[in-house]
């Protein structure tokens, strides 16, 4: 809880501005005839357990404005890495590896992102079925495996990944229901060999969207939990014919960059500034984010 971070880093109350809660998305549904993006953790109750103002629910607003909600983290990625890239002698592609995976493509003047499919949930799932672990450490069972590739090209059959950004996705997408509908045709797959093959699924998505998407790229930055799949580096790192490394060289912890992220959409709103880019989520306009909710001392 926010509580518990407050207490854990030793920081007063009294030095933290307002706290930007991403919230944990139970369902994201951008296309629908009536879209909607529906977070859980309530900023009411994180302002008042706190008496810290908290900004949340940033994404509805987006979806409202016609966009798609997601990714939201492109703009952070632009205010922070063109203080440490020279754009216009370097485009750099950053990927967040989260249960989702998302690029953003960042150059001189322009800013591309999208969701480019599946990071590590499904993978996750996978292990969690088969090992009885939350996730598969440094990717160690999936390099024990053979990718399939019939499967991985079956997977890869799939619409989202020929769609044309902007585009969004979800864990409610790219569940256990999408995967065992896949695998119903490859009834001879062994288990570690369909982890190598998710693994495999993770890696051609990201590499691909690089290739199509943003092919000028000179450099990878990859962040989030997938940074520590050393099997997916190495898979990423293969396929891309540019260096590929994670925000850690740059002095960013690659697990707490979508929190900052959140941390600055939440100035962005205190300072009445918008924090989408429209080319990303397919907005009409940039439109200020999230729901202030005040802290003791109002904000």
């Amino acid at each position: 809880s926010a509580q518990q971070l407050l207490n854990k880093a030793a920081i007063p109350h009294s030095a933290v501005t307002a706290i930007g809660s991403h919230g944990q998305t139970v369902y994201h549904a951008p296309n629908l005839t009536s879209p909607f993006s529906l977070q859980i953790g309530d900023p009411n109750i994180i302002a008042e357990l706190t008496g810290i103002t908290t900004v949340a629910d940033f994404r509805r607003r987006d979806v409202a404005a016609k966009g798609q909600g997601a990714p939201l983290v492109p703009a952070f990625h632009q205010a922070i890495f063109s203080g440490i890239f020279d754009l216009s002698q370097q485009p750099v592609s950053i990927v967040n590896i989260g249960g989702i995976a998302n690029i953003s493509h960042l150059t001189e003047h322009n800013v591309l992102g999208f969701d480019t499919g599946p990071g590590n949930t499904l993978m996750d799932e996978w292990a969690q079925k088969h090992m009885n672990q939350s996730y598969d450490e440094r990717g160690a069972w999936a390099k024990s495996g053979n990718a399939d590739s019939r499967l991985v090209k079956h997977f890869k059959n799939d619409p989202y990944f020929t769609s044309e950004p902007p585009k969004s996705t979800g864990k409610e997408y790219f569940s256990m229901g999408w995967l065992e509908s896949k695998l119903a045709s490859f009834p001879q797959c062994t288990a570690k060999d369909i982890q190598a093959s998710l693994c495999q699924l993770t890696a051609d998505t990201i590499s691909q969207a690089i290739q199509n998407h943003a092919p000028l790229t000179e450099h990878t930055v990859i962040c989030g939990g997938g940074v520590h799949n050393e099997y997916l580096m190495q898979l990423i790192s293969n396929t891309l014919q540019h260096p590929v490394s994670s925000t850690a060289e740059y002095g960013i912890n690659p697990d707490h960059v979508e929190a900052i992220a959140f941390a600055w959409l939440a100035r962005q709103t205190l300072h009445n500034l918008p924090g989408n880019l429209t080319q990303v989520t397919g907005a009409r306009k940039p439109v200020i984010l999230g729901g202030i909710y005040p802290g003791e001392k109002g904000y």
